[in-house]
This record gives structure tokens, C-alpha cells and sequence, in this order.
């Protein structure tokens, strides 16, 4: 999972070192810098300073929670007396943890705060609602997939899923179907669309956007998806369907099952 550090230097470093090696830290200068990161790469949570821009101001932040509601905050920044009512109003963006610099940054408080984020991640909630549709798999190669999922557009073959595994492809695939489910590229593809669409749903994000974070090499390509396991275009999608809906039609149309076997033989 990708941290983006929205922070002076001296945070970054610090930030860094406490997560490494689970979390991967992007390292933003600027407010540009922030959204341009967040707009074309896999960002979950962002640990952000009010005073970045070299004064306190709460109006960046507000703009990062208007635009990716969806986005994980945690503020991180020296206490200062200017500092104090721009917290306060901070208030309606859905930040629900401080850290002040110098007075409660231990690593291991850094660590627990950006694990305990990580798990209301959308690619985390994603795993929670699919899991009893992967109940029936190995513990080992549903681990695999699960992490897959998470990390959406970095393994999408049987192979790739195969190698994670540590067993041959023949192995790997006889797995899923004894459990009744589709290939590993139908499931990676489905959960690539439901991130999509939940990723749609933050008013910061174009179809282009998402279509880039998601490792897709053509847009054209996440439309075809979106058209296979949703019956919906990506901007329909968008619009039409909550993100219970979404996922509870490609658990009944693809991981059930009853019927999985049918989309694994189209």
C-alpha cells in the first residue's frame, strides 16, 4: 500500500523509516506535487501538514477530502499558536488522527496509526466483501489473491498468481475450480472494476486517472471491463450504481459458484 507524505523533510524521514518495509512512502513537496501524486498513483492514505505551503492553512486539505473523499488523512505537524484554529476547523474532513512533531511521532505510534488506517482502505474494504466468495480457495493462494487484489493491476495471471503461490499453474488452477470459481484473470479483472468504481465515485478522479492508477495500458481496455462484469460503461458506473451494488452484482454474476463455472468457460 502507497502512503503519500504531504509533510516537510523532516517528517517524511521520519515517516519513512517508521513504516518501511510494509508501506511505501511517495514524498510530496507541494500541493501539486500531492494531487498530481494521488491522480496517478495507487494512493490510500495521505499523511499531510497544514503548514506545507510555509503557513497554516486548512484550505488544501479541504480540497484533497472534496476531491477523494474516499482518501484516508492523518495530519502530522508542529503545534504552533497560528496553528491551532486551523486544526479546529478541520474538524468536517473526516481526519480522525493528529500527530504533532517532537511530541507524540514515536515510530512505533507513526506505525500503528498508518496500519490502522490501512484497514479502512479501499482496497482493504474491497478484500472484506469479496472474501466469503473466496472462503472456498486454500489458505495460502487465498492470501495470494488477496494481496493481488489490494496491489489492483500488479498481478493479473494465473501465472503471476501461480509463482506468488509457489506452485505450478496446473496446481493453481485446478484450485479454483474445485472451488467452484472462474480463473484467477476473471477474478483480478472483477475486483480491478469494483476499485474503479469506487475510485469513480471521488469527484478528483477522471476516467483517465483511474484507468492510469490502476495499471491499465488503454482506457478503451477499462471500459471493456467495466462492460463485461458490470454491464455498464465506466462513466455509467460512476453514476448508477452505490458500491454495495456494484460488488454484489459481480459476486452473483462471476464469484458465485453456481455460475462461475459458465463465466470461466466464456
Amino acid at each position: 500500500m502507497l502512503v503519500l507524505a504531504a509533510v516537510p523533510d523532516l517528517q517524511f524521514r521520519r515517516l519513512r523509516g517508521a513504516v518501511a518495509p510494509r508501506f511505501a512512502v511517495a514524498y510530496a513537496a507541494t500541493w501539486d506535487d500531492a494531487l498530481e501524486t494521488i491522480r496517478g498513483r495507487p494512493v490510500e492514505i495521505a499523511v499531510v501538514d497544514p503548514t506545507l505551503s510555509g503557513l497554516a492553512s486548512r484550505e488544501e486539505i479541504e480540497r484533497l477530502h472534496v476531491l477523494f473523499p474516499s482518501l484516508r488523512l492523518i495530519l502530522y505537524t508542529l503545534m504552533t499558536p497560528q496553528l491551532a484554529p486551523v486544526l479546529l476547523s478541520l474538524g468536517p474532513c473526516g481526519i480522525r488522527q493528529v500527530v504533532l512533531r517532537g511530541v507524540d511521532d514515536h515510530p512505533d505510534r507513526l506505525r500503528t496509526l498508518i496500519e490502522e488506517e490501512a484497514m479502512h482502505a479501499a482496497s482493504y474494504r474491497l478484500v472484506e466483501q469479496l472474501a466469503p466468495a473466496l472462503a472456498a480457495l486454500p489458505r495460502e493462494l487465498r492470501w495470494v489473491l488477496e494481496d493481488a487484489i489490494r496491489s489492483a493491476g500488479g498481478v493479473q495471471t494465473i501465472q503471476q498468481i501461480a509463482a506468488r503461490a509457489r506452485v505450478d499453474r496446473g496446481t493453481c488452477a485446478r484450485w479454483f475450480a474445485r472451488a467452484g470459481l472462474p480463473s484467477p484473470r476473471h477474478i483480478l479483472a472483477a475486483a480491478r472494476v469494483l476499485y474503479a468504481h469506487r475510485l469513480l465515485k471521488d469527484p478528483g478522479f477522471t476516467i483517465e486517472d483511474v484507468a492510469k492508477r490502476l495499471g491499465y495500458a488503454q482506457v478503451k481496455t477499462l471500459q471493456q471491463h467495466a462492460r463485461t462484469y458490470l454491464g455498464l460503461t465506466a462513466g455509467e458506473m460512476r453514476l448508477s450504481l452505490s458500491t454495495e451494488q456494484a460488488t454484489a452484482r459481480i459476486i452473483a454474476r462471476f464469484l458465485t459458484p453456481a455460475l462461475a463455472l459458465t463465466a470461466a468457460a466464456s
